[in-house]
């Protein structure tokens, strides 16, 4: 067999729907790999940023949004969402959402290879367990009647 007929034979891949999706995850992750310090830049700014950051209140309770130029950059950087709505009075309620702390927190943990359990040598990879039944024995039952 030639080359020409070996290829003719082989049907090309390029089209499959589980290529392109390959392909894709492999130019993100690539993406990922060529940027990591600023990737661990902004997934450590989530995780350490405050409210305090990003807003102040006083004894009586009174909070107020900081100016954007007093927020430091790693805490815009945690901001997830600003939403301003207007009642039917005409006051404004301000939503700020902030990046899952807790979901950050665990991906940098699991990157960093905190929650990976230790291999410690002195555990046995199997444990074998005998059960052994009692023996049985014949009793007399005696009739106290």
């Amino acid at each position: 067999m030639t080359a020409k007929s070996i290829k003719q034979q082989i049907p090309s891949l390029k089209n499959w729907g589980g290529v392109r999706s390959i392909q894709r995850r492999l130019e993100r992750s690539a993406t990922i790999v060529e940027n990591r310090e600023a990737v661990a830049y902004s997934l450590l700014s989530m995780a350490n940023t405050k409210i305090t950051d990003i807003l102040t209140w006083d004894e009586d309770g009174n909070v107020k949004v900081k100016a954007a130029s007093a927020i430091p950059d790693h805490a815009l950087q945690a901001i997830k969402n600003i939403k301003v709505t207007k009642g039917k009075d005409g006051a404004q309620t301000l939503d700020i959402e902030l990046y899952d702390k807790i979901g950050v927190l665990r991906l940098l943990a699991k990157a960093s290879g905190l929650l990976d359990n230790p291999d410690d040598g002195d555990k046995p990879s199997v444990i074998g367990i005998n059960v052994q039944a009692p023996d049985i024995q014949d009793a007399e039952v005696k009739d106290d009647v």
